[in-house]
């Protein structure tokens, strides 16, 4: 973005964190990893698992929230190992990546890998599988708007990393895990084909063929965050799985 130049202070509002008031690249130059997902406690356990796995925290150890500050997200940090809670559904994740995408790049890091985790709906996969997303698709199997015009944007990801995630999987042999594509839906109930929610105007008929369709497109799970994230991977040039 090139208005971001003629700024004196960015002030990443969401974060609690701004270039006036915190240097970025002394907290988080070496960050080289970007793990994000849903829930601040679950963000939270997960970097201390990171810890304990890299060997870089005492056991029991506690990791402060970076954005105490707010409660809109929370933002935990070991080593090179940055884990930041994004909310449910793609407006919360489209806020959080644009000011995380600034904090990247206001901290002047580099060969950045980053990676959204969570659980997600399965479609044919044995529960507990972890599905490595090759691309992501919306629910109608195929959207921002900006200035009121509806843009359609890449939301492939680096094949790379998934091959790499996929191989880590195979060596480490604690996760059954499979490549496909993930679908991406703005609703959690009928927007996946849930029969459970308050309001449902189709069958069970009809949802099998919804969910068939989808399989036969690749799709093998589903959640809510993915494709804003893809996309902003994409256009600011970020590793992103």
């Amino acid at each position: 973005n090139p208005h971001l130049e003629k700024m004196k202070e960015d002030i990443l509002y969401h974060f609690a964190l701004g270039t006036g008031t915190h240097d970025f690249p002394a907290l988080f130059g070496d960050v080289k990893f970007v793990c994000v997902g849903g829930s601040p406690s679950r963000m939270k356990a997960f970097i201390a698992y990171i810890a304990e796995e890299l060997g870089l925290g005492s056991p029991g150890g506690d990791y402060p929230n970076i954005c105490a500050g707010t409660d809109r997200y929370a933002m935990y940090k070991v080593g090179p190992v940055l884990s930041v809670s994004h909310g449910m559904g793609i407006p919360p994740i489209s806020i959080m990546s644009h000011e995380l995408i600034k904090l990247l790049y206001r901290a002047k890091c580099s060969n950045v890998t980053t990676i959204c985790i969570g659980t997600s709906g399965g479609i044919e996969v044995v529960l507990g599988k972890t599905v490595i997303r090759n691309t992501d698709l919306d629910e109608q199997l195929a959207k921002e708007v900006v200035l009121g015009k509806t843009v359609l944007r890449s939301t492939n990801l680096d094949e790379q990393l998934a091959k790499e995630l996929m191989q880590c999987g195979k060596e480490i042999g604690r996760f059954n895990t499979v490549i496909g594509n993930t679908m991406c839906t703005l609703d959690f109930y009928e927007g996946q084909g849930r029969l459970d929610g308050a309001i449902c105007l189709y069958n069970e008929e009809e949802k099998l063929r919804y969910l068939k369709e989808a399989y036969d497109s690749g799709v093998r799970n589903i959640e809510m965050e993915s494709s804003v994230f893809a996309a902003m991977c994409n256009l600011s040039g970020l590793k992103g799985k």
